[in-house]
């Protein structure tokens, strides 16, 4: 039987209780997916009057304490205790900080780069410190490098593609808004969908690729996943579920930057193809580097937060590569 670790990427198939693992999954995965779903159309038709992303910011601040929380649980298997009061919010304030950017340049032109330097500058602040951390209480040989390197790890593969999905959320878009003569198509795309709704592709088309490659990944692998992936790291994963997953991630950039980008005059570098290839592998690495953390800190799982799909880090891993080289794709395309 699969370990409950490998839900969300390329996994071979279980020795047996199909059906109660997938059940499993399968409610915590309506249970995750009604959440976003509510909290991304709040943000979109801006209820409340809240600024763009503040809805799903909730979301975001939980997934970076929670992912936090759990590295710095597996850290400490191997004797490495980090300091998760300065951790936590330090993994929020990188998150928070490229909404509050946006806040300070919204009288100014839109500029993604400027808008990304603000975690950068905040995952520095935390290394700082940590740093100051460990010279405050330095003896030799008490592991202070160990302390430092866990730390900063922890920071930026938790904070980061955390804060380059909220930019995302926040990119710009170009819109064509095109009037057709036909009433539903005017109330589409340029009315509802322009001013608010469209604004969520960037997000969107990240979330649907990556979850549309796990999702077919765990499918298949579960069914014919014959050929071990990475024997040694993930017994679980196989080359079967690695198709599946690219395969998956590739309809989903085609059917969502295709068929749902009206009013869009650009889209990523590269189009749905680039998009749908890189994201999706960028997906399965980090999945991958995941599962190189737990084997490395002894354990099977990240935690049990969210029932059957493990923990918060076993939902965001695939996020961890995949959201940067998305924000870099948007990026280039929107130039």
């Amino acid at each position: 039987m699969n370990p409950p670790d490998e839900p969300a990427s390329v996994t071979a198939a279980p020795r047996g209780g199909i059906p109660a693992a997938f059940a499993s999954r399968a409610i915590s995965a309506v249970a995750i997916t009604a959440t976003f779903a509510a909290l991304a159309w709040a943000d979109a038709v801006g209820l409340g009057d809240a600024p763009p992303a503040w809805w799903l910011l909730p979301l975001a601040v939980a997934c970076s304490v929670g992912g936090v929380t759990e590295l710095a649980a597996l850290f400490a298997r191997r004797g490495i205790t980090l300091p998760t009061w300065l951790l936590r919010p330090a993994v929020v304030g990188v998150v928070l900080s490229v909404a509050e950017a946006d806040l300070l340049y919204r009288d100014f032109p839109p500029d993604a780069e400027r808008r990304m330097a603000w975690p950068v500058a905040a995952v520095a602040l935390a290394v700082i410190g940590l740093c100051s951390i460990e010279i405050a209480r330095y003896r030799p040989g008490g592991g202070a490098l160990e302390r430092l390197a866990a730390g900063s790890f922890a920071v930026v593969f938790v904070g980061l593609p955390l804060a380059f999905i909220v930019g995302l959320r926040l990119l710009v878009p170009q819109y064509a808004g095109p009037v057709a003569a036909a009433d539903w198509w005017e109330w589409y795309s340029g009315g509802w969908y322009s001013r608010g709704a469209g604004r969520m592709l960037p997000l969107v088309s990240l979330v649907a690729v990556v979850k549309a490659g796990d999702i077919a990944a765990y499918l298949v692998g579960s069914a014919c996943g014959r050929h071990p992936l990475t024997p040694a790291l993930s017994p679980g994963k196989t080359w079967e579920g690695a198709a599946a997953s690219l395969a998956g991630s590739l309809a989903a950039a085609w059917i969502v930057l295709e068929w749902c980008r009206a009013g869009w005059q650009t889209g990523p570098w590269g189009g749905w193809l680039a998009f749908g290839l890189l994201v999706g592998l960028a997906a399965i690495l980090g999945d991958l580097a995941e599962s190189l953390v737990k084997r490395e800190c002894g354990a099977k799982d990240s935690g049990r937060t969210l029932g059957g799909l493990g923990g918060v880090l076993d939902l965001i891993d695939s996020f961890v590569f995949s959201a940067p080289v998305a924000w870099l794709l948007w990026v280039a395309g929107c130039r």
